[in-house]
């Protein structure tokens, strides 16, 4: 399968994504809670380039193979905290609106709102729906895995 496009957008989204990214990772999330979450979306939505891109970052932010092979059945696995938990289950809810799943159920929120400020649970969402715009861009585009941006 070929890629078809070279590039994936103009300067100017280029620069709207990196504010986006730039609110998000200013709002007092850990980058590696951000890295699961963006793992864990990735792997939802069948994007191969976001989901190898995230085990690079991730690794080089430090984060652990046990926890990276894992990501995926997180709920059978102690490798994670309670506050990944609940992010997590905020993350497949928010991703999983097409497959006819409820979608943030009340007791989902509950359950990031205990972990999470206000200002996180914003930075949170954000960053699950910019996971979700990248994964449809480079699905669309047949963006290949191998590339790290």
């Amino acid at each position: 399968m070929e890629p078809r496009l070279k590039s994936q957008s103009t300067p100017e989204v280029t620069g709207a994504v990196q504010q986006l990214f730039k609110v998000v990772y200013s709002a007092g999330l850990d980058p590696l809670l951000l890295g699961l979450v963006h793992q864990r979306a990735s792997q939802i939505n069948g994007c191969a380039p976001c989901a190898y891109a995230g085990v690079q970052a991730a690794k080089k932010q430090g984060e652990t193979d046990d926890r990276l092979h894992s990501v995926v059945t997180w709920r059978e696995t102690p490798f994670f905290t309670e506050a990944e938990r609940a992010a997590l289950a905020l993350t497949e809810a928010a991703t999983r609106i097409q497959d006819g799943q409820p979608g943030v159920t009340d007791e989902i929120w509950a359950a990031a709102a205990a972990h999470f400020d206000e200002t996180q649970l914003s930075a949170l969402v954000t960053h699950i729906a910019l996971t979700g715009f990248f994964n449809r861009i480079n699905r669309a585009i047949r963006e290949q895995a191998g590339k790290t941006w």
